[in-house]
């Protein structure tokens, strides 16, 4: 997020969604942006093009952004709109998208601190044109049915007749068991979820792995081992389907793949 917001009344601030190269006009013709008072546009600079819209500056404010966050709904509108801008600029050739709430001064303010990036976006378009990025969750296999982890020094809560020679031997050995099998199991998630990563990452132009989610606290009871998400050009994509498939028989882990994606996790990186 970069913020350069004129703080005099009714002021307004230039609102940049992303970078691309030239756009067809029609492409941003009509896209309602953030507000209704201005239209989305294109801003050239050099041989690139930002697609822009004037925002009232007190609606982004530092006060008013910081009420922004702690109204989910108002946040998540403002999320839905900049997407739907960088998205529909996308399906029309490379696009960088630019962090929410991106602002300046005005045009002129934004046109030259573009400009002193111009090099940067040229090599991210480079990279990310005829590309898409792709999301993957990888899931545990599901653990072969069986006894539970748990171990119990007495076989009966009620039971207070002395223990049987050699029960605390038998209940540290239980009890080494269910650690080692535990460890094992983990080892085998970490293998699992290497191999399906590294199988995509020859698909891939570049990829990410992202910290695995958590278990939610009900409902969806899977472990989560690998959360990457993979740069695929799109001669290559007819190929990705199959590759999950052959991960899927060869680990026996679900495998989840979701896209095509404006590629928002590789355009940071150059």
């Amino acid at each position: 997020m970069k913020k350069q917001v004129p703080d005099s009344a009714g002021a307004v601030a230039t609102y940049v969604f992303a970078v691309c190269r030239a756009p067809e006009p029609a492409t941003v013709t009509g896209l309602p942006g953030l507000t209704d008072e201005a239209p989305v546009r294109t801003l050239p600079f050099g041989t690139l093009t930002a697609v822009v819209q004037h925002v009232p500056a007190a609606d982004f404010s530092d006060e008013a952004w910081q009420e922004r966050l702690s109204d989910l709904h108002e946040l998540e509108r403002c999320a839905r709109a900049h997407h739907d801008v960088v998205s529909a600029v996308a399906a029309g050739g490379p696009t960088i998208p630019l962090p929410l709430a991106t602002l300046y001064r005005g045009d002129e303010s934004a046109r030259r601190t573009l400009e002193s990036e111009a090099d940067r976006f040229h090599a991210v378009l480079k990279r990310i044109e005829n590309h898409a990025e792709w999301g993957v969750k990888v899931y545990a296999p599901s653990a072969p049915s069986g006894g539970k982890d748990t171990v119990s020094p007495t076989t009966s809560p009620a039971d207070s007749a002395p223990p049987a020679p050699g029960a605390g031997l038998a209940y540290l050995d239980r009890k080494r068991g269910i650690q080692q099998r535990r460890e094992r199991q983990q080892e085998d998630t970490l293998r699992i979820a290497d191999e399906v990563d590294a199988g995509l990452r020859t698909l891939a132009t570049a990829f990410r792995r992202l910290r695995p989610h958590g278990q939610e606290p009900a409902g969806d009871r899977r472990l989560q081992i690998l959360n990457a998400t993979y740069l695929v050009a799109e001669h290559r994509v007819h190929e990705l389907g199959g590759l999950a498939q052959t991960l899927r028989q060869r680990t026996g882990a679900e495998i989840e793949v979701s896209g095509p994606w404006v590629p928002y996790s590789f355009v940071g990186e150059v």
